[in-house]
């Protein structure tokens, strides 16, 4: 049984500020000309559909067309979908019900009543059936009706109670999809800048990898680079394009599982993914960023289409350096300076605070952005971050309370 492996299309995403509307629909339709030739028996999708928990009506629609194109291959393939936790189970799980009928299968809350289990689909091929379980996003607090007991439990409490429910027939096969945050042991996976504090304080939201040994495969979503977990069939897919300069180095692509028989190892294969643009890191002095602008592939431009972020190494500050880079880099993500003069200032700044208290926050951004930026904050910064801080503490205040 051959599966397609994708998770966190965080479809709506913003790049600082740039749309990757274009990018996106790039990535999902090589995907779906990929499903009309490949083929597979189905498309396991493994939660963060939508990057907000309210989408924008652009970016349903982006995903409406998505699952649309893959309805169009003949025969029909099935289309297996989990809650993330960017996403509003509440909406996604519209019309599932008619989607259903149309073989998408929709999963977005853990079981909350005794009678209720995981969902459950069964697919079967040459050598029998294949039992598929769906496991959303969760939290512990989740499983009250259940467990009232287990509110205050860790996640991988919470996971191991949901799975002791099930009764996973060890004689078949079984597939997990699942969106959590999976280790192996003492074996930290990789993270990335662009997910959302997937790591706890305290570790609370770890779950050994353990906890999936009665599966033969494990699909899972939450983290942005491919990788295992442990075994080889314990994996997260990754996502299809790269959402921050962390993932400048990861190659993309649809993770392709082959089931044999009960026992036998699955076999993995990669399908390449690139949106238009890359995301790329650029670092020297102004001179040599400016040149390499030129030896970049563009169709004959001496613009830089990709998103970049740029550090600047010349010791004596350059004149007017965003915009002679803005000149040949047209999607700018950041510009960063690092010579010895902004080390040696960094350095006398951590002497200062190094036993002291600490800088109020908006103080220690003005010192940070001055540090970095060589400029005082404008008034609307100021403002912005003075209400983005408020939110914050806000927020913290409400969440102890």
């Amino acid at each position: 049984m051959k599966l397609f492996h994708i998770s966190d299309l965080h479809i709506g995403k913003q790049l600082c500020g740039w749309s990757l509307k274009e990018n996106q629909e790039q990535v999902l339709s090589q995907i779906v000309d990929y499903a009309g030739k490949e083929h597979p028996d189905a498309v396991l999708i493994c939660g963060d559909i939508y990057d907000k928990s309210a989408p924008s009506g652009e970016a349903y629609v982006m995903f409406d067309r998505f699952l649309e194109g893959l309805s169009r291959i003949r025969p029909q393939i099935p289309v297996l979908i989990i809650a993330g936790n960017h996403d509003s189970p509440e909406r996604l799980s519209y019309a599932s019900a008619f989607l259903e009928k149309h073989r998408i299968y929709l999963s977005v809350f853990p079981p909350s009543k005794e009678e209720e289990h995981l969902k459950k689909v069964e697919l079967a091929d040459e050598y029998g059936p294949v039992d598929f379980y769906l496991l959303p996003f969760l939290k512990p607090g989740y499983l009250r009706p259940l467990q009232p007991e287990a509110g205050a439990g860790s996640y991988e409490d919470a996971v191991r109670f949901l799975l002791s429910r099930e009764k996973v027939d060890p004689e078949k096969r079984n597939v997990i999809l699942s969106h959590q945050f999976y280790t192996a042991g003492s074996c930290e996976p990789e993270t990335c800048g662009s997910e959302s504090a997937p790591v706890m304080a305290g570790g609370l939201d770890r779950i050994d990898a353990s906890v999936l040994d009665a599966f033969d495969y494990a699909a899972l979503g939450h983290l942005h680079g491919a990788q295992r977990v442990g075994r080889s069939q314990v994996r997260y897919c990754g996502t299809p394009y790269k959402y921050s300069v962390s993932e400048e180095r990861h190659h993309k692509a649809v993770t392709v599982a082959e089931l044999g028989e009960k026992g036998e190892e699955i076999r993995l294969r990669f399908l390449p993914l690139s949106g238009i643009q890359d995301v790329r890191r650029i670092r020297g002095t102004l001179e040599e960023v400016l040149e390499a602008a030129r030896e970049l592939p563009f169709a004959g431009s001496d613009v830089c289409h990709d998103f970049v972020s740029i550090t600047i190494t010349d010791e004596q500050e350059p004149y007017r350096i965003r915009e002679r880079l803005e000149e040949c880099y047209d999607h700018l993500l950041e510009v960063r300076i690092d010579n010895a003069g902004t080390r040696e200032r960094l350095s006398q700044i951590e002497a200062q605070e190094d036993g002291a208290a600490a800088p109020e926050p908006m103080e220690a951004f003005r010192q940070f952005y001055e540090t970095v930026q060589h400029a005082p904050l404008s008034e609307e910064g100021e403002r912005f971050m003075k209400k983005l801080i408020r939110k914050i503490q806000d927020r913290e205040r409400e969440e102890e309370q």
